[in-house]
């Protein structure tokens, strides 16, 4: 391989008077649905020398924790358009077996929404619950309601507390249905329908709990026939009713085109400013005071065209589906998705990174053996752990490229955050390029922070690099060389096709 070139200085400018929003913590969620082996042999498999008495491998739980996964959106996912909550609560022995339609599985109800809270007891996660609006609706989405949240008293609550649920679960945040918009999903609906069902539905939840959060389902994806059309027609019905609005985005590279792969985060970006002009147009309709946030619940890398290397038949119980290897150039492109999240902090208040184990996840798990960080583990854990705070505006020149979907693109793709407790600012940023490295230069002339305290790349000379149950640690995080402050300018080399982390702070090394 040939040495690296360097392409002209990329530039941007700190001041922290001029921000984007705050960062709810709900950003760094993930997502866990009954499909493949997420749940189980990746977070639940009782005969594991790792699992502890509930069932739950601890070597995951720990993987989990160290990710920085706040929230976690349960049970689907297309799932949960043929979900019978019921069958999931009481005696696991006493659980039927079902045919999963959405994904032509088995499921076995071992593991349920009782287990689902003692996992996220364990990983410190908000739970975030879907509601069937597929095949049931308004009384089938009350009724979990109130066994899941309803202190006793009543048939429900007191059947949970028999179920060993003493305490109320406690979710806040309900999503009222998953893709709706997709004929894909069992129970598909038009606009009209669904707007109407959702509304009636969360009409119903807040009469028992009028302080939930709830999320309408938006569109699948901005390629959608129905896109932003849904949107406003589901808004009419609902805007008083809900506080997000729904966005879900796969990427993946497409016949060999890595310029444009690498680039993703510019479709992604338009989507979520497509979707705030969707809600803002439709709260001016209106005439309504509150803003409409974004729940960006299903997001990644996926690549949906590749066929399963795995011989799965119908039917199967936990098959392996979807368990994409990532690569470095994953990784970098799943990077620039999260700075172009936190990009938008101030209406993307909550997001969820589909899915959390095996299933085009950043944990894989062997059934009986060992659990790896994928290389998409590392930009996902140093975001949740830094990326906290007051989201500053980047606005950025640098160096373009051309690509055959996006046209001309910056090289640099890059977001900043300060903590105002301590005035800590971290740097996200993504080079884009294939061949060269990029020289970076950040006027620091608004900001309290000068001193560098580390700046972590992860980079490769094989773009194809993963890492495996047996090289789990082939791809890591490594510190770089040379990044200083000098004269109030930050003075760094981005590697060619790699994503960095660059923490400053005001107080002397």
């Amino acid at each position: 391989m040939s040495e690296p070139t360097t392409s002209p200085a990329a530039r941007f400018t700190l001041d922290s008077a001029f921000d984007v929003g705050s960062v709810n913590p709900r950003l760094y969620g993930s997502f866990v649905e009954h499909m493949g082996r997420c749940v189980y042999t990746g977070i639940y498999e009782p005969g594991h020398p790792a699992a502890d008495a509930d069932g739950l491998r601890q070597d995951v739980l720990e993987l989990v924790r160290e990710l920085g996964v706040t929230t976690v959106r349960y049970p689907g996912g297309n799932f949960v358009s043929g979900y019978r909550w019921e069958d999931s609560v009481g005696p696991r022995e006493e659980r039927p077996t079902r045919l999963d339609l959405a994904w032509k599985s088995t499921e076995t109800n071992e593991f349920g929404l009782g287990e689902f809270m003692e996992f996220c007891g364990k990983t410190g996660m908000e739970p975030m619950m879907a509601v069937n609006l597929g095949t049931r609706g308004v009384e089938d989405a009350v009724r979990l309601l109130e066994y899941a949240n309803h202190p006793g008293g009543t048939e429900l609550s007191d059947r949970r507390i028999a179920h060993g649920g003493k305490e109320p679960y406690g979710i806040r945040m309900w999503c009222l249905g998953n893709e709706m918009d997709g004929p894909w999903q069992t129970g598909h609906k038009t606009p009209e329908e669904y707007g109407r069902l959702a509304a009636e539905t969360a009409r119903a939840m807040r009469q028992v709990d009028p302080g939930l959060e709830l999320v309408a389902c938006g569109s699948s994806s901005s390629s959608m026939p129905t896109f932003a059309s849904w949107e406003s027609t589901v808004l009419q019905e609902t805007y008083d009713l809900v506080d997000y609005v729904s966005l879900h985005a796969y990427y993946e590279e497409i016949d060999g085109d890595r310029d444009s792969f690498l680039a993703s985060a510019v479709d992604m970006e338009h989507f979520i400013e497509s979707v705030v002009a969707t809600c803002d147009h439709v709260r001016a309709r209106l005439k309504a005071d509150k803003r409409i946030n974004l729940s960006f619940d299903e997001w990644n890398v996926w690549y949906q065209q590749r066929p399963n290397p795995h011989a799965v038949e119908e039917w199967q119980q936990a098959p392996r589906i979807l368990e994409d290897v990532y690569t470095v150039t994953d990784a970098v492109v799943f990077g620039s998705l999260l700075i172009a999240l936190l990009r938008h902090a101030d209406r993307v208040t909550s997001a969820s990174l589909a899915q959390l184990v095996n299933v085009i996840a950043p944990i894989m798990t062997e059934p009986g053996g060992a659990a790896w960080r994928q290389t998409t583990f590392y930009p996902f854990a140093q975001a949740s752990a830094y990326g906290r705070g007051r989201v500053l505006r980047v606005e950025v020149d640098s160096p373009t490229y051309t690509t055959a979907r996006f046209g001309e693109v910056p090289l640099l793709h890059a977001t900043a955050v300060i903590d105002d407790e301590t005035g800590d600012i971290t740097v996200f940023t993504v080079n884009r390029s294939q061949t060269d490295a990029l020289p970076l230069r950040v006027d620091l002339r608004g900001v309290d922070a000068h001193t560098v305290v580390e700046h972590l790349v992860l980079a490769d000379g094989d773009p194809e690099a993963v890492n495996t149950a047996d090289r789990p640690d082939r791809v890591t995080p490594r510190p770089a060389t040379g990044t200083a402050v000098t004269d109030g300018v930050l003075h760094a080399e981005l590697e060619p096709l790699s994503w960095n982390m660059i923490r400053l702070t005001n107080r002397p090394a």
